[in-house]
């Protein structure tokens, strides 16, 4: 007989605290979504404490996490990259600080897993709904409002943003993606009440929270990085966000406006060129498409513009090898992504830690399912520090006031999150 379960905001709540007893916790949450192509299998996962356990930094990264999955292969295992492997892959370096101190790079075998797909079947852990179903959360103290602040001022903002349009005039580079840090050095929140409020504030097909010890994410991200189901890789990069309108007609308007935007569209294009690029790396020749270009999904805070490409993975490539092939994402770097990506280490001024990330699960049969971290908070509970990060791509007709507002947008559920702490 099989399992079924609805899937409630109450029974995901009990999960997420039931899961975070021990000193790792991941939950990959749908949210009852439809993302872009509507490609999901999995509603639910919920994951607590380790059976086995990769924890590495930057060097050899990516081949340790091979070693590792081979070693567990028909397991279900779950994890996340900091944005910072990229070190890994080419002869990049880092100086930021990071504040925050996730390791680089960590990959998990479950003592306790529960995964539920899209249509309320329980996939695995059945016998871990009971315990979830009677779990008592516990009470704690309310959390207080958390006031951040910007690592950068707005006019350095500007000015930044034009020292990186001379590079594009210079010929550096096509696309950037600039980041800004908000942050806050004395935070005492509960994470997992932080999350529940944020991921109810943006319901995002691509929501998580993940505990490392002291380390916490609360992530409400919209975008898929990279999936592969049997042969086939896909990739779904979001270039495009507007807001949402007051009332039906705004919105609609707004939407089409984002869908006409020229500038918009060729930021999209530019990403979707190197995303075709980086799944070639690991696909038979002549596999690779687009699958849509320039899509309108709309979500409760934004409108974004996202696009589908596939490939059919190579016979000799390892899913492990797909992955670097493809990180980090193009759309959280620039085109040329090296010369981007240098650019970023010079002017942004912290560590994105696992922000421009990823986090996902492996299956028993290799599939796998990465989201990128975007919109989202993390937290170092022992040193109360907690940050998030917004930023949008710089392109020739980038115009510097209009791309602090489109962070400050992005921003919004985050910043309102952190306000109603408490209430």
């Amino acid at each position: 007989m099989i399992t079924t379960i609805q899937v409630t905001d109450e029974f995901k709540l009990k999960a997420l605290h039931w899961a975070a007893v021990a000193d790792f916790a991941c939950m990959l949450d749908n949210n009852h979504q439809s993302n872009a192509f509507d490609v999901s299998e999995i509603e639910l996962l919920v994951a607590s404490g380790c059976k086995a356990k990769l924890v590495c930094d930057i060097q050899g990264a990516f081949e340790q996490l091979k070693a590792f999955t081979n070693k567990h292969k028909g397991e279900w295992m779950t994890g996340y990259l900091t944005y910072d492997l990229k070190n890994d892959i080419e002869q990049l370096t880092s100086e930021n600080p990071d504040n925050i101190g996730f390791p680089a790079l960590c990959m998990v075998v479950p003592e306790k897993l529960l995964v539920i797909n899209k249509q309320g079947m329980v996939v695995t852990g059945e016998e871990w709904i009971g315990e979830i179903e009677e779990f008592i959360i516990p009470l704690n103290e309310s959390d207080t409002s958390v006031l951040t602040k910007p690592r950068v001022s707005r006019d350095d903002y500007l000015k930044t943003v034009e020292a990186l349009k001379h590079h594009i005039i210079q010929g550096d580079i096509y696309e950037i993606n600039y980041c800004v840090e908000f942050y806050s050095s004395a935070a005492y929140v509960n994470p997992l009440q932080v999350y529940a409020k944020l991921i109810k504030k943006s319901p995002v097909p691509f929501g998580a929270f993940l505990k490392y010890h002291e380390c916490f994410l609360m992530c409400a991200s919209p975008e898929r990085f990279l999936k592969k189901t049997g042969n086939r890789l896909l990739s779904q990069p979001i270039k495009g966000t507007c807001k949402r309108g007051k009332n039906e007609v705004e919105d609609a308007e707004l939407k089409q406006a984002l869908l006409n935007s020229e500038k918009e569209r060729a930021e999209n294009l530019m990403i979707v060129d190197l995303v075709r690029n980086d799944l070639a790396r690991s696909a038979k020749t002549g596999t690779v498409k687009v699958d849509e270009l320039f899509g309108i999904y709309s979500f409760k805070q934004v409108h974004q513009m996202i696009s589908t490409v596939s490939a059919t993975i190579a016979d000799d490539i390892h899913w492990v090898d797909a992955l670097k092939h493809a990180f980090p994402m193009g759309s959280m770097t620039g085109a040329p992504k090296i010369s981007a990506m240098k650019l970023i280490d010079q002017y942004e001024q912290s560590a994105r830690g696992l922000y421009s990330g990823a986090v996902g699960y492996v299956t028993p049969d290799g599939d796998i399912d990465f989201n990128v971290v975007i919109r989202s908070i993390q937290y170092n509970a022992a040193g109360q520090y907690l940050n998030f990060e917004v930023g949008g791509a710089i392109t020739y007709d980038s115009v510097p006031e209009k791309e602090y507002e489109e962070c400050l947008i992005k921003a919004g559920a985050i910043l309102d999150t952190l306000a109603s702490l408490g209430n």
